[in-house]
């Protein structure tokens, strides 16, 4: 089975997802320049808030980092070790699981493993302190007395000395199947492919319905100090990139998937659907928001849970951008044209078979709702899409 949300999410003027010219990201889509926020920002965005909202318990949450070694360091030391020890022996037994660490500590690129993931190797490295501070000992020796290139090589060795025992208990630490995030968004680890993690869920970059021009604001900061005698100028000047847009989102979780990446835990998957269903409407990317506070919630949410038929994806319904009238604003206009391009694809394909629902709700609602379900509100929303999902509807 599979969920499916659609969104209509009008900012004000914001610049909420940067590009490397310190500009709000766009696209081309339809002939005509969109304003973009990518699906990595805003999947950020959702799993800050299953943290901050506690939408989700931290031990079924994850942390992506390269700084793996100096966590699990500051734990053992809360706990009575020697802390420059404790880092030595973390790096060691990071090591040990093949995973490259650079000259800093930190691993080469970002990991992400779930909280049970880093409280194993905390436990691995207590359970065998001694073996790793001999190791972590020599290795520390050697790179302080040899060059770089013998340093490198006691690093190397000193992986290689772990014991296969203790390697195989560092397996445990890439285990996810208790960590929510991890499971819907999936993990790539390019020195162990055995440990990929396949996501449950994707998440479409949000394009605006509508054609959209870059707004340049200059601005200027008063210095408090100056003296009046001086002259009249500004502390300083800039300019920041902007827009205001209408997006479309869209994103589709697979349950069979996410309940596998679980490790079966069918219940801790529904309750990361329903998370993610609130996450969705109410976490917005915190870019510039100290400049601009675009805090804008979804004019307009539709979901439902497809047993059968392939996804959809309302983008289409926005190829011919949306225009605002004297009788219907951006708004109203971008959800009409999703419900024409749903009831031509149904026509067409079928797009409504096998779907429970689908149910909407929001400030906004489509002036022929035919076939979607008006439930009022996005608490009931979610309850509607979470029976749908245990065949309660």
């Amino acid at each position: 089975m599979k969920i499916e949300l659609h969104m209509i999410q009008n900012f004000a003027p914001s610049c909420l997802n940067r590009d490397d010219t310190n500009s709000p990201k766009d696209c081309v889509f339809g002939g005509v320049r969109r304003a973009r926020i990518s699906s990595q920002c805003i999947k950020r965005a959702i799993r800050r808030d299953f943290r901050e909202a506690e939408l989700i318990p931290a031990a079924n949450l994850g942390h992506r980092t390269k700084r793996l070694a100096e966590e699990v360091a500051k734990r053992l030391a809360e706990g009575a070790r020697d802390r420059a020890t404790a880092l030595t022996a973390a790096q060691v037994a990071i090591g040990g699981l093949g995973l490259g660490i650079k000259d800093n500590g930190q691993t080469e690129y970002l990991l992400f493993l779930g909280e049970s993931g880093v409280e194993t190797l905390v436990s691995l490295c207590e359970d065998n302190w001694e073996t790793l501070a001999v190791v972590a000992a020599k290795r520390k020796q050697a790179e302080e007395e040899g060059s770089k290139k013998t340093a490198k090589q006691a690093k190397k060795a000193a992986e290689e000395a772990v014991p296969d025992d203790i390697k195989k208990s560092a397996r445990e630490v890439l285990d996810g199947t208790k960590a929510v995030d991890l499971a819907l968004f999936g993990r790539m680890l390019a020195d162990r492919p055995g440990d990929n993690i396949d996501a449950a869920c994707q998440v479409a970059h949000a394009i605006s319905t509508h054609k959209v021009e870059m707004e340049m604001d200059f601005f200027t900061a008063v210095d408090d100090l100056k003296p009046n005698e001086e002259d009249a100028g500004a502390g300083m000047m800039g300019v920041i990139g902007y827009n205001s847009a209408c997006f479309y989102r869209y994103a589709l979780i697979d349950l069979d998937q996410l309940v596998g990446n679980l490790g079966g835990d069918r219940e801790l998957a529904l309750r990361a659907v329903q998370a993610f269903l609130r996450a969705s409407a109410t976490a917005i990317p915190t870019g510039k928001q100290n400049t601009f506070a675009a805090h804008n919630p979804p004019d307009f949410i539709l979901a439902g849970a497809r047993s059968k038929a392939a996804p959809l994806s309302l983008a289409n319904a926005f190829a011919k951008p949306a225009r605002p009238s004297r009788q219907a604003d951006l708004t109203q206009v971008s959800v009409d044209q999703m419900k024409d391009y749903w009831d031509r694809a149904a026509a067409v394909y079928g797009a409504g078979d096998g779907m429970k629902g689908p149910f909407f709700c929001g400030l906004t609602k489509p002036a022929e709702p035919n076939g979607w379900k008006d439930v009022g509100s996005l608490d009931a929303l979610i309850a509607a899409v979470m029976q749908a999902v245990n065949g309660e509807a």
